[in-house]
């Protein structure tokens, strides 16, 4: 059983819980991805914060590339580990 984590960059919390409930429909996760908001530094304002999706996936089923395009219909990406 390995740890392997993959992180979608989404640009706003609605964009981020809108993926949140479409990952699970399309990928049929085993657990919900966990929601984080990532502001830089300075920023108070919510909207000013990219959201994150960091989704557990230790069988090794998720493909990367479709990680990346699923990200990219909300105008995000996935980070590389």
């Amino acid at each position: 059983m390995s740890d392997v984590r993959h992180v979608l960059v989404l640009p706003d919390r609605d964009a981020a819980h809108e993926a949140a409930e479409a990952l699970g429909e399309r990928f049929a996760l085993s657990e919900e991805p966990q929601l984080v908001r990532d502001a830089l530094a300075g920023e108070d304002d919510a909207e000013d914060a990219q959201w994150l999706l960091v989704l557990r996936d230790s069988e090794g089923r998720l493909d990367a590339g479709e990680l990346d395009a699923f990200a990219g219909e909300w105008d995000g990406w996935r980070e590389e580990p």
